[in-house]
């Protein structure tokens, strides 16, 4: 009940004021059944504006952290995000992308919407990464269509570490189902996975028109944060500090 109250009367209207998202294409989100919608990801923003936007309820797989926060804050936030139809999910581990895989099928086995962004982790620098297959299993397994979208916008609305988004024009593009039931029976295929989610991130690609980059998302961002690193050393090696007498 709070999801719909959050989604027509306490968020859904105060998002759409701020962004004033243009929609496209929503015509091609099913009115029922299960379907996957997968899409880029830019903003903290894109897990609210979507939602507030669709007519049907859209459930998103969410990284845990967002529900294990410290303090008044971090219990908010949880709240925040059940209430939104979030559902948290460990990233970590190997058994991190089967966790999230079983958490995917069981809302869409209840013939509902799954949202979920392939990259895995929020563009850092607005590029579109190369996806992770797990969006792949799910449409096999569930044997459902795969609806590619869009967010523009939402990376200079809100980019990384903003908390007060800019006043920035949104436009949300929905691209045609994608029907992969020509590979039933094939998800322990990974040369097939990866052709399956090379083909929902062109789509995606096309719809956005982003640069694309052929690496995951987060080796890029931990092979940048090492280089920092690495930088940071180097300088304090060519210019130590001196002791103060």
């Amino acid at each position: 009940m709070f999801y719909y109250v959050l989604k027509y009367v306490l968020l859904g209207p105060l998002l759409r004021l701020v962004f004033r998202p243009r929609i496209e294409g929503l015509e091609h989100v099913p009115a029922t059944g299960a379907a996957i919608v997968a899409g880029n990801h830019l903003s903290f923003s894109d897990h609210f504006l979507m939602p507030a936007i669709l007519k049907r309820r859209i459930t998103f797989l969410a990284k845990k952290e967002y529900f294990t926060g410290p303090g008044i804050r971090g219990r908010l936030t949880a709240a925040f995000f059940r209430s939104a139809g979030q559902i948290p999910v460990d990233r970590t581990g190997k058994e991190a992308g089967q966790a999230a895989i079983r958490e995917g099928l069981g809302v869409l086995s209840k013939d509902e919407l799954l949202g979920i962004y392939p990259e895995g982790t929020r563009s850092h620098d607005g590029r579109l990464y190369k996806g992770k297959v797990g969006v792949a299993v799910m449409a096999l397994k569930a044997e459902v269509p795969v609806i590619p979208c869009a967010m523009i916008g939402t990376f200079e609305a809100q980019p990384p570490g903003k908390v007060i988004p800019n006043l920035h024009p949104v436009k949300i593009r929905f691209g045609k189902p994608l029907d992969f039931s020509r590979y039933a029976g094939m998800e322990n295929e990974k040369a097939i996975l990866r052709a399956i989610t090379d083909e929902i991130m062109y789509a995606i690609l096309t719809l956005s028109e982003q640069e694309y980059v052929d690496q995951y998302a987060a080796v890029v961002k931990a092979e940048e944060a090492e280089a920092a690193k690495a930088a940071k050393v180097d300088k304090q090696r060519k210019f130590p500090r001196l002791p103060i007498s």
